[in-house]
């Protein structure tokens, strides 16, 4: 692997992880000289790992993956994502890419795959990719969704899957006018956390989108029930800087609870300093919702 861009990695035929020896795929398949590059699109729970990417000693999202991969296909691969979710995030619709030897159809991959993974991983879809495919290079559009929970007695079983907001009612309106500033083309440097900076803070948000929810979940007796009141913040754009959503949430949410007002999210863009900004919102709220790319 070589990089290239804005932190990308890329494959390379040098770097490419070689076969394990004396390994034979299973499920009928054979490895054969032609190289195929597929395209996987994956949903996790990221609750138990430490992340997408692979760490000594961690349980991880690619680490699990690619322990599948060798087991079906009797190649050890790197599988390459996207982006790389942080501990405690999930996915929707991940995308992932790698190379291999083998001749197995790619439902059958997919298959065989499922059967080898744990149940909070899945496999939506594996396709054949052109060679030059990269889920990062040429991903054009990604879309984040957290989840706020602000009711004030915390769900215990959404506790993995939202940010439990038990200071009192946020201000959706206010959040969403106040997210109409962060719109359009912008040095985003106010909304990178540090540890993962790239070559350029500029990124284009094309949507920002934040809706309060309710929905009544009916216990017991029938008429009565328990209403459940949280905020859904979307963000859409052509690339995100380390932890840019959940700094982004964290700067709304500020306003939500009046503690500022709705022009200071242009006020923090215009800084271009990350400690002008709100807090970093955690992680369990955080989902990958799909990504896209060029048809």
């Amino acid at each position: 692997m070589v990089g290239r861009g804005q932190g990308a990695v890329v494959f390379d035929a040098a770097a490419r992880v070689p076969a394990l020896p004396g390994a034979a795929p299973c499920c009928g398949g054979s490895i054969t000289s032609a190289m195929r590059t597929l395209k996987l699109t994956l949903a996790y729970d990221g609750t138990a790992y430490a992340g997408w990417q692979v760490q000594p000693g961690c349980r991880t999202v690619q680490g699990t993956l690619e322990a599948a991969v060798r087991k079906v296909t009797g190649q050890g691969v790197r599988v390459v994502a996207s982006g790389r979710t942080d501990a405690g995030v999930h996915a929707l619709g991940q995308v992932a890419g790698f190379e291999t030897h083998s001749d197995l159809p790619a439902d059958v991959l997919r298959r065989a795959l499922s059967a080898e993974l744990p149940e909070d991983i899945a496999v939506l879809e594996v396709a054949e990719a052109a060679d030059d495919f990269h889920p990062i290079r040429d991903a054009l559009r990604k879309r984040y969704r957290y989840v706020i929970h602000d009711a004030p007695v915390r769900d215990v079983f959404r506790r993995q899957y939202c940010w439990h907001y038990s200071h009192g009612r946020l201000d959706a309106e206010a959040m969403s006018r106040a997210g109409k500033a962060l719109l359009g083309t912008h040095d985003f440097r106010s909304f990178q956390s540090s540890g993962a900076e790239r070559e350029s803070s500029v990124r284009t948000i094309f949507d920002v989108s934040v809706q309060r929810r309710r929905e009544e979940e009916r216990r017991g007796q029938k008429g009565r029930g328990e209403e459940h009141d949280g905020i859904t913040l979307e963000v859409e754009a052509d690339g995100f800087l380390y932890n840019m959503v959940r700094a982004i949430v964290g700067t709304l949410v500020e306003v939500g609870r009046g503690a500022q007002p709705e022009s200071w999210p242009a006020e923090v863009l215009r800084a271009a300093d990350r400690a002008a900004a709100g807090p970093t919102a955690p992680p369990q709220g955080l989902f990958l919702v799909r990504v896209d790319y060029d048809a």
